[in-house]
């Protein structure tokens, strides 16, 4: 419970505090907008590395050469969803701008939903489908803009860990604008918090980093159904890093069973 508590403390504060922060980054932006977003997104990185480090979250990040493959071109990521960490870990990594598209629900958060719409993030209410649809036409002039995306095209979060089918709409963003997609699989992260709400616990956590996949190259089947052909990619990633997960979870649960050995000799 005293993580939760430091933690929802910290980030509080920081909604809070730094909003003047947010002012003067906004008036840079006005002069010069790329350093204004940047000034905003490591603002953001920042506290988001102070809240992991809080949570006592240690991940393992693999692929992490697929984020600077080309650095200056616009992406669009996909993420298997399990928990809020799956965001707070992906956006430390970020080298250019990139916006989430979240649920509705997140656009009513105080000060929340401001530092989120300075880094275009973008929210899709589930129930209306029209305006469903203008949320990806935004995030598809985002992406002309050279801004990259990032969706969790599950359309929730998972509550076993295991991948929801993918809807289709999101993936318009890459197949209407060319820009690649970027397949992101996480692993254990429902365990820092969703799983035993409220209470945050130290755990270890995988990220893998796929390949990107050019819209323009697949095959005319594969781009037609290109959302089941990178959920099939995906679960492969997922199962790998599941393995990985509960390879490394095994080693330190006999690393501290060797260590209370020690103490009680």
């Amino acid at each position: 419970m005293i993580r939760f508590i430091l933690t929802l403390l910290y980030v509080i504060l920081f909604l809070i505090l730094l909003l003047p922060v947010m002012l003067v980054e906004w008036i840079i932006g006005k002069f010069n907008r790329h350093a204004g977003d940047i000034a905003s997104l490591r603002t953001v990185q920042w506290g988001f590395k102070c809240c992991l480090f809080l949570s006592g979250v240690k991940a393992e990040i693999r692929g992490l050469e697929n984020l600077t493959k080309d650095p200056d071109k616009p992406m669009l990521y996909i993420g298997n969803h399990n928990g809020f960490f799956d965001v707070i870990l992906m956006y430390t990594l970020f080298h250019e701008r990139t916006g989430f598209i979240a649920k509705k629900s997140f656009k009513k958060v105080p000060s929340l939903n401001l530092w989120m719409m300075r880094l275009y993030c973008l929210f899709l209410d589930r129930k209306d489908t029209k305006q469903g649809l203008k949320t990806i036409l935004t995030a598809i002039d985002y992406v002309k803009q050279g801004i990259s995306m990032f969706v969790f095209p599950e359309g929730t979060r998972s509550k076993d860990g295991k991948m929801i089918p993918f809807k289709a709409g999101p993936f318009k963003i890459s197949t209407k604008t060319g820009c690649p997609i970027v397949p992101v699989v996480f692993s254990g992260t429902a365990d820092v918090l969703e799983n035993h709400m409220p209470f945050i616990k130290k755990q270890h956590v995988v990220v893998t980093i796929g390949e990107p996949i050019d819209p323009n190259s697949l095959e005319k089947e594969e781009k037609k159904h290109i959302a089941e052909y990178t959920q099939n990619i995906m679960q492969t990633m997922l199962d790998e890093n599941d393995a990985l997960l509960a390879d490394i979870r095994s080693g330190q649960k006999r690393i501290e069973s060797s260590s209370d050995k020690s103490r009680n000799r």
